[in-house]
């Protein structure tokens, strides 16, 4: 009765299958007919019969082609893992005992030091350099609707994906003036806000201020020097007046807070923004701030310069040929897709380099001081450096605390291969190898001729360059000399980028002063080269040069002739393929010295260790100058964040011994009292071989 039932449901469920199948169940062949009726089938056979047939049909339905995998399933399963990460370190980070063994989150140097009694004595102004302080919209075209008073730079950067073509032009200053272009007004930040994060979670000042404020500094004793970091350092003054606002600030702070002298802390370019404050405060009227030659004595008691670009920086260089350096010419190699023209038409590059060529703040970073300073062709004063990984490190323990004395800091091993630093750009690696006498090197005088052969008109539309201005050949004759040192270097930034330097060199010097009493120095493009100008006569003052060692720093690159003729493509590109030897120091196109990461220790300690050392000609009155070097020390673990022992040119903002030093010298301590110099690299050494009058 069972298996009666069984088959009517099976028949009801599929009636035409369940006929048909019942048909052909019952189909013998004829000589088996009669042993057929003698032997009668068994209902339960007779139904497992018609579930097998009933089985094949079901099997075929259920049988499904594999899934293909697309790159949008790819880019779904990346997404997920760092969303999953992100919360599982959020997790960690919020909910695992403080106390547990790797975990535990060294004691701010505010806390402890407040702890031991310190309190809040001098006023401190911060200045903040290139690209770190925040920029914001006062007037736009139609396309900034709702902007207004927005951060166009700094923050969220959202802007960048809704509206990238209007918010580059925003960015923009005019090519001719170097100012506001007609109907747009940009302009910085105001306040503690305007340079405490660069972007949320990624502190620039805002640990340093969290330390003072933990002692008992607030904004009546704390004044950040906000300025808008793209314009030429005199041109915040006639645009902004940002120079004599600062000049009231501090006279404003060292009144209210019972004449006590004021403690400077600026970083990376704002190093040499605030030496030109520092001449452009002494100076008369119209041009000066009319302050007198005592003003800085009266009101400074000391300079502490972070990650400072005295002498500029070779990545400056590589940023106005071809707008990239180590991390971009990796990424182009890789995918020239993402940043190049040829394939999906991103054209990023070009649109990178149109508007930081309208940025004369850059040629400000260009390397001072010539050969003399960055070496020539055959030599450079680290022409000892030992080439070392980024994970190989100084053996700290050869390192010395001494009054200025020398170290003969250790690399963890040796190569035998000697670079010449001095060839800043060189045109294939095999030029690297050649005697200079051996080099095809072009007469400026021969260069700049073929700059006045350019294309007037253009059809590359609106992301055209400079470099469309110039014609294939004039490109090419850029490539048949061999190798540029600091000094022809010059010629080869007025001849691809023309308009950039006609502008931008009437703010700023890159030479070395022969006679510092001559009167063309009073003019304002020499007082932010430390080459060309004097220090205020201060003999009370203090100035540190405080920076991170340990860490590959760019110092000379590879080039190579683009392979795309096409319109609004950049013709130069460092030549990533080119490599040295086995930890040698040439890796993807780049030559590595000792530094920051972005500042070379040659650029960032010489004034402090030299050519400021003792009464010289650029250092009149005495004023003491010292050296407190950082040993870089990467985070152990992703829970550290970015360290506290970093020396990389931004992260050692937030660096304990750093934040230490500051805090106290605000306090009234005195260099003595911190020690005075500490050095860890061979900037000692390497100011011996640059060959100056002092």
């Amino acid at each position: 009765m069972a298996a009666i039932l069984r088959f009517r449901k099976l028949c009801f469920l599929e009636p035409v299958k369940c006929s048909t199948v019942s048909v052909q169940s019952f189909e013998k062949p004829k000589n088996d007919e009669k042993q057929s009726f003698e032997q009668p089938q068994k209902p339960e056979s007779l139904v497992s019969a018609i579930e097998r047939v009933l089985e094949k049909p079901k099997s075929k339905k259920i049988k499904k082609q594999p899934k293909e995998w697309r790159c949008v399933d790819s880019c779904c399963w990346l997404i997920g893992y760092l969303c999953t990460s992100w919360w599982l370190l959020l997790f960690l980070c919020n909910f695992l005992p403080a106390n547990l063994p790797g975990l535990r989150v060294p004691e701010a140097p505010g806390v402890r030091l407040k702890r031991d009694g310190l309190t809040p004595l001098h006023p401190v102004v911060l200045v903040p350099g290139i690209v770190t302080g925040g920029l914001e919209l006062w007037e736009g075209r139609p396309c900034s609707e709702g902007l207004f008073r927005k951060r166009l730079w700094g923050g969220s950067f959202t802007e960048i994906f809704k509206r990238p073509l209007c918010w580059l032009e925003h960015l923009s200053l005019d090519n001719e003036t170097g100012l506001d272009p007609p109907g747009i007004r940009v302009r910085a930040v105001p306040g503690l806000v305007a340079a405490d994060y660069f972007a949320p979670g990624y502190f620039v000042w805002a640990v340093l201020i969290e330390n003072l404020a933990k002692i008992g500094y607030e904004q009546k004793n704390m004044y950040m020097a906000a300025y808008d970091w793209r314009l030429s350092f005199q041109n915040t003054e006639i645009r902004d007046q940002s120079l004599s606002r600062l000049k009231s600030k501090i006279e404003l702070m060292y009144v209210t807070n019972g004449y006590k002298k004021v403690v400077v802390v600026p970083h990376s370019m704002g190093v040499i923004y605030f030496l030109h404050f520092l001449k452009w405060v002494e100076a008369p009227p119209p041009v000066g701030g009319g302050g007198g030659l005592g003003w800085c004595a009266k009101h400074i008691k000391a300079i502490m310069n972070i990650g400072p670009a005295f002498l500029g920086v070779p990545k400056a260089v590589a940023n106005i040929l071809s707008a990239e350096g180590r991390d971009v010419a990796f990424i182009r190699s890789m995918a020239p897709g993402l940043l190049d023209s040829e394939t999906f038409g991103f054209q990023t590059l070009q649109h990178i380099m149109r508007v930081s060529r309208t940025w004369d703040s850059v040629i400000s970073l260009v390397p001072r001081g010539g050969e003399t300073i960055w070496g020539d062709l055959n030599k450079s004063p680290e022409v000892e450096n030992i080439c070392y990984t980024s994970k190989a490190q100084y053996l700290q323990s050869s390192s010395k605390e001494n009054n200025g004395n020398d170290t003969d800091a250790k690399r963890s091993f040796h190569v035998k291969e000697l670079p010449r630093y001095g060839r800043i750009i060189s045109f294939g690696k095999e030029k690297l190898e050649l005697p200079s006498s051996q080099l095809s090197i072009i007469d400026s005088k021969e260069l700049m001729r073929g700059s006045a052969s350019r294309n007037s008109n253009t059809s590359c539309g609106e992301v055209s360059s400079e470099y469309d201005e110039m014609s294939r050949n004039n490109i090419k004759k850029v490539a048949e000399s061999d190798a540029y040192t600091a000094s022809s270097l010059l010629d080869l930034l007025r001849f691809v980028a023309p308009k950039m330097m006609k502008r931008a060199e009437a703010h700023f010097s890159h030479g070395i002063a022969e006679d510092l009493d001559d009167p063309k120095y009073t003019h304002y493009k020499y007082w932010s080269n430390p080459l060309e100008t004097k220090l205020p006569d201060a003999p009370d003052m203090e100035i540190f040069c405080s920076y991170g060692v340990g860490i590959p720093t760019e110092r000379s690159y590879v080039y190579k002739l683009s392979s795309s003729d096409r319109c609004k493509s950049i013709p130069l590109q460092i030549d990533s393929s080119a490599y040295g030897s086995d930890n040698g120091c040439l890796k993807g196109g780049v030559h590595f010295v000792d530094g920051d990461e972005s500042v070379p220790v040659v650029s960032a300690g010489f004034m402090c260790a030299k050519g400021w050392r003792g009464k010289t000609r650029f250092n009149p009155s005495g004023i003491s100058t010292y050296i407190r070097e950082h040993q870089h020390k990467a985070p152990s673990s992703l829970l550290e964040g970015r360290g506290t022992e970093s020396g990389a040119h931004v992260d050692i903002m937030g660096n304990v011994a750093f934040i230490e030093d500051v805090l106290r010298i605000a306090g009234g301590a005195t260099s003595a009292e911190l020690g005075g110099d500490r050095i860890y690299s061979d900037i000692m050494k390497m100011s011996e071989r640059i060959n100056i009058r002092l």
